[in-house]
């Protein structure tokens, strides 16, 4: 019996030694694994720079002006269409001509025309002047004659006195006075007329050539909107007409091609009502693109749109962005773009990931690494930039803060 009960002892010692060392080497596990999580769920109290931004979807849109749709004036057959969709074209290129034989027609009549009338003002210089020198004359003979039969009347009174002639003689040479007189007014009459009709004449000549000149330009100008060319220097991005086809130029012209000036891109971002109070002119911005999305790009406010642009009842403003970074060949227009719009900016300040914050009856709360474990602090936060916050009392730099939240709210202690 006494051996028995030996036996049964070393066995109960056994078991208890093996549940003691089980329960040593369960706590020990448990321990090492809580150190590698605390040590994986940390971060490192830092300085920082944060911005204030404003975040918003817009779209890549060529710049006023950039896009242009070249279009016809006139009407007429296309005859030639020499631009297709990704041409690369020139300012003053030619796109398209249409037929043009009646306005060549228009052209040589109204040429024909100005040369007829600059005949006749040719004309009118040569003649008119002479007909002013003839009547000039006649009124230098006129004047002699008057002054001959004035000589002969006193000549005559003379004679009168003298009793060499008689009163009838004197009657005449008075009678042909008078009548030099009436020749020298009429003659006077005809040089004033003559140098009014050289006047006027020239003026109507001029006039006429004037006009036929304003005629043929008039002609040649329509000519010209036969002939399309390239407004802009850019990117052929639509064909509207064909070779062949028949145009109408009513109140709208029809429209051959849009060029896009593929170096001429902005971005239009669009602001909600509650954010468009803070954006002005001049703040940098950021930008990606779905198709870049690594490739951030830079811009700047250039202009704010006064009216709303409203999609399903949200009020949205258009702000204007000008990119600064180049990018040809990486932006087309109608990407979508994710805009980043910076408003203020704070330099080297405190900060912690926003994980690490708790929010425990009304304060915030930080668990900050301590010699015994982790200790919960109250914080003061200030701007939250992305995944960071600002911490503007409370820690210090270099403190370690754990990002997961603990069990319990009590200090936990590590062994």
């Amino acid at each position: 019996m006494k051996k028995r009960k030996r036996n049964k002892l070393i066995v109960l010692l056994i078991l208890l030694l093996c549940a003691g060392l089980g329960t040593l080497w369960w706590i020990h596990a448990r321990t090492a694994d809580a150190g590698k999580a605390s040590a994986l769920q940390t971060a490192t109290v830092i300085r920082r720079d944060f911005s204030s931004s404003v975040l918003a979807t817009g779209a890549v849109k060529p710049q006023v002006g950039a896009e242009v749709r070249v279009g016809a004036r006139i009407s007429g057959k296309v005859e030639h269409l020499y631009a297709n969709i990704g041409d690369t074209v020139k300012k003053g290129q030619v796109i398209a001509e249409l037929e043009k034989a009646d306005l060549e027609a228009a052209v040589a009549k109204s040429r024909a025309e100005l040369a007829m009338a600059e005949a006749r003002l040719s004309s009118v210089r040569a003649l008119r002047p002479r007909e002013v020198e003839k009547a000039q004359a006649e009124v230098r003979q006129q004047r002699a004659i008057v002054k001959l039969a004035q000589k002969e009347i006193a000549r005559q009174n003379n004679l009168i006195r003298q009793d060499f002639t008689t009163r009838q003689a004197l009657d005449q040479a008075q009678e042909r006075l008078s009548v030099a007189k009436a020749r020298l007014a009429a003659a006077e009459k005809a040089l004033e007329l003559a140098r009014t009709r050289l006047i006027e004449d020239q003026k109507q000549a001029q006039a006429e050539v004037a006009r036929a000149g304003a005629a043929l330009a008039n002609a040649e100008v329509k000519r010209s909107y036969a002939t399309l060319t390239a407004p802009i220097s850019g990117v052929v991005a639509s064909v509207s007409t064909q070779a062949g086809e028949t145009v109408s130029a009513g109140l709208k012209a029809p429209t051959f091609v849009t060029i896009i000036d593929l170096n001429r891109l902005q971005v239009d971002a669009y602001v909600d009502e509650v954010d468009i109070g803070k954006i002005h002119t001049g703040q940098e911005c950021l930008f990606t693109v779905d198709a870049f999305p690594s490739h951030e790009f830079h811009g700047k406010v250039i202009a704010i749109y006064p009216k709303a642009v409203i999609q399903e009842n949200v009020v949205n403003y258009d702000v204007v962005i000008a990119i600064t970074d180049p990018y040809h060949g990486l932006l087309r227009p109608e990407m979508t773009a994710s805009v980043t719009i910076a408003l203020e900016k704070r330099k080297k300040v405190l900060a912690i990931p926003a994980k690490a914050l708790q929010r425990k009856r009304g304060r915030n709360i930080v668990y900050v690494r301590s010699k015994t474990g982790f200790s919960p602090r109250q914080v003061k936060i200030g701007w939250r930039d992305g995944q960071w916050i600002e911490i503007a009392a409370g820690l210090k730099e270099g403190q370690a803060v754990r990002l997961a939240k603990p069990e319990n709210t009590g200090t936990t202690h590590s062994k």
